[in-house]
């Protein structure tokens, strides 16, 4: 079905949810033909009430770029030569089998953050991989949110199981490594957040931003905490002990759920704001002043984000976020930290299994043994796993609309590495930075082809609701669906190249109606009935909202949630605010939350031993921009501002190293340098330069025209692979020391490296 369409004229207009990033926000399309030319908001959906950001409004430059592939790419010598898609996938089944034969973990797979926001890869990457049977499976999880997911694991006992602001109801919000009015939120689908944030205010509510730099987010803040980078574990720490000192715990309710209360108080107490105060570069009074407002505060939700786990103790700051928030009662309550219901279903809903083993470190990397996470191996690990010899060691990589070449750390060693492969494909648009090195692309079709219901996001709502927006117009010539795509490199994986994809889709579908019967206590029979009029994505995630929280359980529950219903309603519908789900929300081995988890107790004395180490004098964090999305909409949507790429640095830095405004400067850490243009600004706490990430479009073999024009300068290449939070083998993108100095005559063979 396609999606619903009115017409203007000679123009049709249609309902969208924006897919690239967490806001969701619903849009409007406007078609002439198959050619998206306008975009605009959807002031009739649901959730998102008219909001949009620029990155969203600039989906049909997205849609309409040149530079975009259209027809499969075939290396030819140092180029690429179109193919049929016949002819791409020969060259795959001809090269690919045999290296998968040899040992399946030499064929790795990564799925990229856009994978990550359509059906298709979300439910068809795992019966490729399946295929395969490769264990060397990467994504950006591992370098974004995976301290997060872990201590969610330890405490709730599902790494989606993540307990999200209330924001429309609390009356204290604190945010830690988090810029919400650039991003639009993470781990926290809001659309339009600055308006949540503008009714927080007028119902008398308080905003606290703790960043080191002052952000847009902390502009509008009642208060900003600019705290030195990396050491937001001891400022939360600092919060609990005041709590512990002076009797504010009060856990409430939880208290019949929660193991652990007054373990936790006992090791925070050390940690006083006086003891924390000049690591963390902050006044004890304000960290005291902010520990009591969030304890007595009638409703409180402590909120982090990518800056809280991409740091040194990403895992015990997280830790710390929910620790607050569970003694303070403000867990699993109005206005405090809730848990959504996805109405798709998930670990949250599904039935528990006491006797299922946590989703980490299952097994270990080969060359460094690290630790797996929810299936997937820490990306850090890449390199080393292509360019160690022995057996396992990676040959062939799969890639799902992903760009490691300027999303990983150590960008040098990863291009390293992907040149390296003897066989490399990639699902992928552009000819960018990492399928340059491609030797069969395979670009997906357009966004109107798609429908789109965001299964992982839903599980980080700030209200129930459920939408989906249908495809607005069918694949065209030359044109093949992504999951199709899929099926078709599971197929080569299987050594079934010649099988249709009719047959592996129905495969698919067997397992999830298994699974949908199971779910709704309907016989199989009746399942798969209720659904043989559809194929593809839209039968899966039919499937999985018939059987759902909401569901109609295939025809037993009149009026229940099924995709023909959410078809009929293209705004959404909504369920309501979010509602207390403890303890039939938690998923660990006894049904309870232990807020003293053993792996997480024992990095405590890491912790401590930082103390009374050097505070480096200059450190560097990335930071986001408003049309910024990792690197992929660089070329598309370019930003506005000139100097794009600059490096910010504080007035007092500035003049130590006699830089001014509009130097060229020279960054270095002890992995590679850069060089990037310095803008001087108060906004950046002294000690710390900021550069944004996802930039460092240079090099050869490029067609992203309009970002190789301003390739801008690659912050990834300064990150080190090496150096990473050891519980989870996440990287320290903030916080990791450098130097700068101004550059008399420009290296060319730095510049943007």
């Amino acid at each position: 079905m396609l999606g619903s369409i009115r017409d203007i004229s000679t123009r049709t207009v249609a309902a969208r949810i924006c897919p690239l990033c967490e806001a969701t926000c619903g849009l409007l399309f406007g078609l002439e033909g198959r050619t998206v030319v306008s975009v605009e908001p959807n002031h009739d959906d649901v959730f998102s009430a008219g909001h949009s950001c620029a990155k969203g409004l600039g989906l049909g430059r997205l849609e309409n770029d040149p530079d975009l592939l259209r027809t499969p790419l075939i290396r030819d010598g140092d180029g690429f030569r179109e193919a049929t898609w016949d002819e791409a996938f020969a060259e795959i089944d001809r090269r690919l089998p045999s290296i998968i034969a040899n040992d399946p973990n030499s064929c790795a797979v990564y799925s990229g953050n856009p994978a990550a926001h359509h059906l298709d890869p979300s439910f068809y990457t795992l019966p490729l991989i399946a295929a395969i049977g490769t264990r060397n499976v990467y994504s950006p999880a591992s370098i974004d949110t995976l301290p997060k997911n872990y201590v969610t694991t330890l405490l709730y006992g599902t790494g989606l199981g993540m307990a999200v602001p209330d924001i429309d109801r609390t009356s204290y919000m604190l945010i830690l490594g988090s810029n919400p009015l650039v991003s639009n939120g993470s781990t926290i689908t809001a659309p339009g957040i600055g308006k949540r944030f503008d009714e927080l205010r007028k119902r008398g509510g308080t905003l606290v931003v703790v960043d080191p730099a002052r952000t847009r987010t902390a502009e509008v803040a009642d208060r900003h905490l600019a705290i030195r980078p990396g050491t937001d574990a001891f400022f939360l720490l600092a919060l609990v002990s005041v709590i512990a000192d002076e009797g504010l715990a009060a856990p409430g309710r939880l208290g019949e759920h929660v193991d652990g209360v007054d373990e936790i108080l006992a090791l925070a107490e050390p940690f006083t704001p006086e003891a924390v105060a000049e690591i963390c570069g902050l006044d004890p009074d304000v960290i005291r002043t902010v520990a009591r407002e969030f304890a007595t505060a009638e409703s409180a939700v402590a909120h982090s984000r990518m800056g809280s786990c991409t740091q040194e103790f990403g895992s015990i700051a997280n830790w710390i976020v929910e620790v607050l928030n569970i003694i303070t009662g403000n867990l699993d309550r109005p206005g405090g930290a809730m848990f959504p219901v996805p109405p798709a279903g998930g670990p949250t809903t599904w039935p528990a299994n006491p006797n299922a083993p946590l989703v980490f470190d299952r097994w270990r990397s080969r060359v460094r043994n690290m630790p797996e996470a929810m299936g997937e191996i820490p990306a850090v690990c890449f390199s080393e796993e292509v360019l160690t010899p022995g057996p396992g060691q990676v040959r062939a990589l799969i890639t799902i609309s992903g760009n490691m070449a300027r999303s990983l750390p150590n960008s040098n060693a990863v291009e390293t590495a992907l040149a390296d492969l003897d066989f490399m494909v990639c699902i992928d648009g552009y000819v960018n930075e990492t399928t340059r090195y491609a030797d069969v692309i395979l670009p997906p079709p357009p966004l109107t082809t798609r429908g789109h219901h965001d299964l992982a996001l839903t599980h980080f709502q700030v209200r129930n609701v459920a939408r989906y927006t249908a495809p607005l117009v069918e694949p065209g010539p030359g044109q093949m669906p992504e999951w199709q795509i899929l099926l078709r490199l599971t197929a080569i994986a299987r050594g079934e190249a010649n099988r249709p994809i009719a047959e592996l889709d129905d495969e698919v579908a067997a397992t999830a109606i298994r699974r949908a019967a199971k779910l709704s206590g309907r016989d199989p029979e009746t399942v798969a009935a209720a659904v043989d009029d559809r194929v593809g994505p839209q039968r899966l995630l039919d499937l999985r909202l018939r059987s759902g929280p909401y569901g109609d359980r295939f025809g037993e529950v009149p009026g229940g949630l099924s995709l023909e219903l959410l078809e009929r309603n293209p705004d959404g519908i909504d369920y309501g605010p979010l509602e207390p789900r403890i303890p039939d929300v938690l998923r660990t081995p006894t049904g309870r939350i232990d807020v003293v988890p053993e792996a997480l107790t024992a990095d405590l004395s890491r912790l401590r031993a930082t103390l009374v180490q050097p505070v480096p004098e200059l450190v560097l964090i990335n930071r986001r921009q408003r049309r910024g999305m990792n690197s992929w909409l660089h070329n598309s949507l370019p930003q506005p501002d000139e100097g794009q790429c600059a490096l910010f640095m504080h007035p007092d830095d500035a003049a130590k190293r006699g830089i001014v405004d509009g130097d060229t400067v020279r960054i270095a850490s002890k992995t590679s340098a850069v060089e990037a243009e310095v803008h001087i600004t108060d906004s950046m706490r002294p000690g710390v330069v900021s550069l944004p990430h996802g930039w460092g479009h240079d090099g050869d073999g490029l067609r992203t025209t309009r970002s190789a024009s301003t390739p801008g300068t690659n912050v990834n290449a300064l990150v080190d692979d090496l150096v990473v939070e050891p519980l989870t083998g996440a990287p320290i993108f903030n916080g990791f020391p450098v130097d700068v100095g101004r550059v008399v005559t420009r290296d060319p063979e730095v510049i943007g490296s």
